[in-house]
């Protein structure tokens, strides 16, 4: 059997560039070599480069998604998007990838676009009766008062770019002084931003993807426990946190965190591997569950939150990456 040629696409234009070459990495070091082909290609603008094993790159063609390696024009049967931020997190290679009719790992443009913009995904999921907090949105140039801000949402508040894939132009606002700040701060990753009402509690992640027979299937929660006052780009990327799994939750709340990650993934028409991230809050001894943001293109690190669920659950890598691109040719 002819091997399938997989492109891991990473790097991207936003500030995550560096962690999605990381997840590149780690997702090349998994993928079945008895089975595939493998090359990572390099975005940057409309700088498109294919990795060669011999240490060179090669122009893409952006016309047919093709490249030369050793004299051989290389289509690539499958792209595995793993850029966090624009192109890959937002929509736009989804829908670059349909034009050409190449398979992709990711859920489809419009999810992808919606998972991407934080409001809007949070308002649409509220709708289907899925708790979130609180939060205003700034479109580009639209001006609020610290005041509206404190008395809409209160203090603490977090303030973060509304269509970026991290951490990246986050802040936690404890004084009124700080807001102004925080909102440029954010702009600088995004022009639309987001301010949302601090929901006091336990951080966790949990992640999902779909089986070769159709089953949407829930990994092993994880509870997030930061050195730093939030989970931000130190926590994330520098070892500033505890990471728990499986989290250390009731198992009626552990029952109820999956089977809701499962109903979001079925609502949206997940595809590939999605992370659904909460905040667990306390009315009186129940635990409430509050959406905190889907991310659609997860990391892909050998730290990351899926190889540790996956890990915890007794599954190899291999063999889950196997299934997502397999089934992208059933």
């Amino acid at each position: 059997m002819e091997k399938k040629v997989i492109a891991i696409i990473a790097g991207g234009d936003s500030s995550e560039h560096d962690v999605s070459m990381r997840s590149a990495a780690g997702i090349d070091s998994w993928l079945d070599r008895s089975r595939y082909t493998v090359y990572t290609i390099e975005i940057r603008g409309l700088n498109w480069e294919a990795h060669l094993s011999d240490g060179t790159k090669a122009e893409v063609n952006r016309h047919d998604f093709s490249f030369v390696d050793g004299g051989k024009k290389i289509i690539p049967d499958f792209a595995y998007i793993t850029i966090h931020g624009t192109p890959g997190e937002n929509g736009i290679l989804q829908g670059y990838f349909d034009l050409l009719h190449i398979p992709y790992s990711s859920c489809n443009l419009l999810v992808a676009a919606m998972t991407f913009d934080k409001f809007t995904l949070n308002q649409y999921l509220k709708g289907f009766g899925v708790k979130i907090s609180e939060s205003i949105l700034l479109r580009k140039n639209q001006t609020i008062s610290e005041k509206e801000v404190v008395e809409r949402l209160g203090l603490p508040c977090f303030i973060k770019p509304n269509g970026a894939g991290s951490s990246f132009g986050v802040t936690r606002c404890k004084a009124e002084s700080d807001i102004k700040e925080a909102i440029d701060k954010a702009r600088e990753e995004c022009d639309d931003v987001m301010i949302e009402a601090e929901l006091k509690g336990t951080e966790i992640a949990n992640g999902v993807y779909k089986k070769l027979n159709g089953e949407v299937y829930v990994l092993p929660i994880t509870e997030v426990v930061s050195e730093n006052e939030f989970f931000d780009y130190g926590a994330k990327y520098n070892g500033q946190v505890e990471e728990i799994t499986p989290a250390r939750l009731s198992d009626d709340t552990t029952s109820r965190v999956k089977a809701l990650t499962k109903a979001i993934y079925t609502i949206l028409g997940g595809s590939g591997i999605m992370r659904v991230d909460y905040i667990i809050t306390k009315d009186g001894e129940k635990d409430i569950i509050n959406l905190l943001e889907i991310n659609a293109t997860p990391g892909m690190t050998a730290t990351s939150f899926i190889p540790q669920q996956a890990r915890a659950d007794g599954l190899e890598m291999k063999d889950i990456l196997t299934e997502v691109i397999e089934g992208k040719f059933q």
